[in-house]
């Protein structure tokens, strides 16, 4: 069984990133998203992600930004994959040359498959709980049984996220079977700070699940 792609989301400091490397997670997310409790800014990149190994990607998260905000993140040289949490269209994510990750909120009523269909273009494609006023970092899980509406093949570029935590992701790859999951406040000691034991156990629990 293939190894489960595993994102830390949410840094904000140096030391993070690195213990998240450390203890084997794929990626990192750092968020640009001015509203969130957990955005960096442009001039933080440097800092956040000096010291990491090659294979670890940095996942720059952006809800609805202009392009020049986004060129100016990537013209740092940091960032690997673009993640767009607003209602960014393909056109708009796809503008930059960069993979990227669209990520759906889901909700009671929304097609599943109609809005993987749109972003054929995304390698990845994201699932979250819906929040009428967060988007993202809710700590709250959804109904995990949706995914059935998806092929295998839309499974195959799905990452998980919604209230992940220790406690739950085994349970939850198990379920969904996705290509990854994606944790925020599921490993935090408070919003951005995050948990070195909580997030030992999480890659524990992502590795258990197969």
């Amino acid at each position: 069984m293939q190894k489960t792609w595993t994102k830390i989301c949410g840094i904000t400091r140096a030391q993070d990133a690195l213990a998240a490397a450390d203890l084997g997670a794929d990626a990192i997310g750092l968020n640009f998203y001015p509203k969130s409790p957990r955005a960096i800014g442009v001039a933080d990149v440097a800092n956040l992600v000096e010291g990491l190994p090659q294979k670890v990607s940095v996942v720059a998260l952006f809800v609805n930004p202009t392009p020049q905000l986004v060129r100016q993140v990537l013209e740092t040289g940091g960032v690997d994959l673009l993640q767009f949490h607003g209602s960014e269209s393909a056109e708009f994510c796809e503008q930059f040359d960069t993979p990227y990750m669209k990520v759906v909120a889901v909700k009671a009523g929304s097609d599943l498959n109609s809005e993987f269909a749109k972003y054929e273009s995304a390698q990845y494609m994201l699932l979250d709980s819906f929040d009428p006023i967060m988007l993202g970092g809710t700590g709250k899980a959804f109904d995990w049984g949706r995914v059935v509406e998806l092929t295998q093949k839309q499974r195959s570029r799905l990452v998980l996220a919604g209230g992940l935590g220790p406690a739950n992701v085994t349970e939850a790859i198990k379920i969904v079977q996705p290509f990854g999951v994606d944790v925020s406040s599921g490993v935090e000691a408070s919003k951005g700070i995050k948990d070195l034991k909580m997030m030992q156990l999480f890659i524990q629990g992502v590795r258990a699940s197969g």
